[in-house]
């Protein structure tokens, strides 16, 4: 097993499923049992802001419980001791990666326990509810707070980093994470066509599988801490 440089890791509902975690955005449509059109769209949020906001202060509730699983700890395990910059990609906006104490975290799709300032920019971060009447503490104009989730129709954040991580790395592993949503279902392409070794984790094949070198199937709370392990073994 050669000797990496630069390893991203790419996680998707898949990681967070296993810590008790349903996938948000079900088959039928619904996010989190609610119309996709009345919680997570821009329209829906200039629309009607109480209950959006409503929505999210209650998926916080639900998140904040949620405990890493061995998949998460064996990120950690990695980023500690293994000699190589290694830098995670999320899709999930629960704080998971945050709590196994994961580094060089990029939450493309935002996160739970954030809300951003629509006036001035300023983002806060709190585990406690955001509503229509929260004063933004950096310009204090009232109701201007927006849940810091990437909706429907917005750009992802830290796209710039990510597409330089993707272009420089020599390791790229997509844990749980379904290969169907762009732009992060071509992630793995970019990573392959500039050199990278590439990895998928994951129950079953996915739709992109043929960009992957190597398959891992099972739980990635089984699988990934083994492979690791092995990674960690070789390098010694």
């Amino acid at each position: 097993m050669p000797e990496y440089k630069n390893i991203v890791i790419l996680t998707g509902a898949g990681i967070s499923a296993e810590s008790g975690l349903a996938t948000f955005r079900s088959s039928n449509g619904l996010w989190n049992n609610h119309p996709v059109e009345d919680v997570a769209t821009v329209e829906a949020f200039q629309r009607n802001p109480a209950y959006v906001h409503d929505f999210y202060n209650e998926l916080k509730k639900e998140l904040v419980k949620a405990q890493p699983n061995p998949a998460h700890l064996a990120i950690t395990k990695l980023q500690k001791e293994y000699p190589a910059k290694i830098s995670v990609v999320t899709q999930n906006v629960d704080t998971l990666h945050e709590k196994a104490q994961n580094s060089n975290i990029y939450h493309i799709h935002g996160q739970i326990n954030q809300a951003v300032c629509q006036n001035c920019g300023h983002i806060i971060e709190t585990f406690g509810d955001v509503d229509t009447q929260t004063v933004c503490p950096n310009c204090q104009v009232m109701g201007m707070m927006k849940p810091n989730i990437v909706f429907f129709g917005e750009n992802l954040l830290y796209m710039d980093k990510v597409d330089s991580l993707l272009r420089t790395c020599d390791l790229f592993l997509s844990i749980g994470t379904s290969g169907v949503v762009f732009p992060a279902a071509a992630f793995v392409q970019i990573a392959k066509i500039n050199g990278a070794h590439t990895i998928e984790f994951n129950l079953e094949p996915t739709s992109n599988n043929y960009y992957f070198d190597q398959h891992i199937f099972g739980k990635a709370g089984t699988t990934l801490p083994a492979f690791i392990d092995e990674l960690i073994k070789n390098n010694k």
